[in-house]
């Protein structure tokens, strides 16, 4: 079945609707931990972060290119990035996008990070679920895609492996939303994606997570899996993917339940957010929280 491009646009908005309300929402908690445990929203407007800023650039690049194009896509990171670099980028994204904004050649700065090993962060993951939402009916081909979107920042291959991970659920969850399967394939989320993800520390992490007792809070998993404290992608994806695999089809519950273990709050959200939205279609999250967000760039 041919799929046209305003199709595959759709359901990337929708998991970049995902990804930023998840984002704004997590990010809120960082200086107000207080509320999460009463379950009360803060205040809005609800600022994004450079989740959402890479997330918007990885959406254009498709919907430009139909693909990822990697040269595409690092030019609107550092246009992006100079335009405001203040949306909380790490250090190692700092060094980065400053050094691609100013036109050195990408693979060469994401290739010198870390003393040549490249990142392991989870930056690439966090913006990797639009990839899939776009390739949901090839999930291979999503994976291929998301090891391109990784290596413009990310050359180490847990960095690329959480990418992977994240947008093949991606694509299944939205596979499954559309065939009328999500309810049902649910429970097998990690054990679908894990064929795909390449060897490295994050699989084996995931592999860990398919073992977790089905009657394990959130806390206890996040202190078997990481809550992506550490900011790498072996901390973060594992977590992020069992979270989106209990919630799978309840947005809110998914947002709630996945902050109530802190960490990296924001990115943790945007992961799972980015995922969830598309197993649960048009209209899964709160308009309340859509007004809150602070109004997409671009």
């Amino acid at each position: 079945m041919l799929i046209s491009n305003s199709a595959r646009r759709k359901l990337a908005r929708r998991s970049l609707n995902g990804l930023s309300v998840g984002d704004a929402f997590g990010q809120q908690f960082v200086s107000q931990p207080e509320l999460l445990g009463r379950r009360e929203l803060p205040m809005f407007p609800w600022t994004f972060t450079d989740d959402t800023v890479m997330g918007i650039a990885v959406t254009q690049t498709l919907e430009i290119c139909g693909e990822v194009n990697q040269d595409d896509l690092a030019q609107r990171f550092g246009t992006m990035y100079a335009e405001d670099p203040h949306r909380g980028y790490g250090d190692t994204a700092h060094m980065i996008l400053r050094a691609i904004a100013s036109g050195a050649p990408w693979r060469e700065v994401s290739s010198r990070a870390f003393g040549g090993s490249g990142s392991m962060g989870n930056g690439a993951a966090m913006r990797a679920a639009p990839v899939g939402a776009w390739f949901f009916d090839d999930p291979q081909q999503a994976a291929k895609q998301a090891v391109l979107n990784a290596e413009v920042t990310h050359m180490h291959i847990d960095g690329q492996a959480g990418a992977v991970a994240v947008a093949v659920a991606a694509a299944l969850a939205c596979q499954w939303q559309i065939e009328g399967m999500a309810e049902s394939k649910r429970s097998a989320l990690m054990e679908t994606v894990l064929p795909f993800v390449p060897d490295s520390v994050t699989r084996n992490v995931l592999a860990r997570a398919l073992e977790l007792p089905d009657e394990i809070s959130f806390q206890e998993a996040a202190a078997e899996l990481g809550n992506g404290e550490q900011i790498t992608s072996q901390d973060t994806v594992p977590f992020c993917l069992w979270s989106a695999q209990e919630c799978l089809l309840n947005y809110t519950e998914a947002m709630w339940q996945t902050a109530s273990v802190f960490g990296d709050i924001d990115t943790n959200c945007a992961i799972v957010g980015s995922i969830v939205s598309l197993a649960s279609g048009d209209g899964c999250i709160p308009e309340e929280w859509m007004l809150s967000r602070e109004p997409l760039i671009g």
